[in-house]
């Protein structure tokens, strides 16, 4: 007796379905080392990261084992870069720790010390030639390079199901951030990754003022006074606490 062909068509759906489930990149590893390692306002705790590597390093194997396939969605590539970028700058300092800066090591954006699928990259090449292409300007407050002036490392891995959610989150905290931006109505000094980046935020026939209005809790208009604040490169870790004994 023959198959009835919609059972045909189930059971063909199903095992499309189940296999494309197999594809989905687990990211809880990044996720929990996170979690115990950077605080809420994005502090970083590398002697953390250094005490605990064998988590690191699990995820390290993860992301070189299982690069992105054809069949991802837009958002899981997305998260899976984003997450390849912050841990891997993660292991950039820790391997030089302890410094003051990631300018203490030599070309640290050209520098090629990790393997995906078996070949070399640097973080420019994963900023520049993966990142950027997405043509998404919010991965800028996403990615994170280790510095007070960067925007904050979020305590939590991107994945495909927050990963809009949370673009709009990082981007919204980092613009109305005193600290990385002063926007008022009659001075705006903001972070210099808009005019590094300057390009990318033309986008939807608007320019870096458009882009930032979208998010900003005072809006930027035609006469303000308009400038870049200091680029602060020192390291953005947590700071450590000296033990205090009290003597008998």
């Amino acid at each position: 007796m023959k198959t009835p062909k919609y059972i045909l068509i189930i059971i063909s759906l199903f095992f499309i379905y189940t296999l494309q489930s197999q594809d989905n990149f687990d990211h809880s590893t990044w996720d929990q080392a996170l979690l115990l390692n950077v605080s809420d306002d994005g502090k970083v705790d590398y002697n953390g990261f250094m005490r605990d590597s064998s988590q690191l390093y699990k995820y390290f194997k993860e992301l070189s084992d299982r690069p992105p396939k054809e069949n991802w969605s837009r958002e899981e590539k997305m998260a899976y870069w984003i997450n390849a970028y912050n841990a891997y700058t993660i292991k950039l300092i820790i391997d030089s720790y302890p410094l003051k800066s990631i300018k203490d090591i030599k070309d640290p954006w050209d520098k090629k010390f990790f393997k995906i699928d078996g070949v070399w990259h640097s973080l420019g090449e994963l900023e520049h030639k993966i990142l950027r292409k997405f043509g998404d300007p919010r991965i800028h407050f996403a990615i994170n390079c280790a510095s007070i002036s960067c925007p904050v490392v979020w305590n939590r891995a991107y994945t495909a199901e927050n990963l809009q959610t949370a673009l709009d989150q990082q981007t919204e905290k980092f613009i109305n951030d005193s600290s990385r931006n002063s926007i008022t109505s009659e001075v705006v000094s903001v972070s210099k990754i808009f005019s590094w980046y300057k390009k990318d935020f033309k986008v939807n026939g608007g320019d870096v003022k458009d882009f930032i209005n979208r998010y900003a809790a005072v809006k930027i208009d035609n006469q303000s006074k308009k400038g870049y604040m200091e680029y602060n490169w020192n390291l953005n870790e947590q700071a450590v606490v000296t033990p205090f004994f009290v003597h008998d």
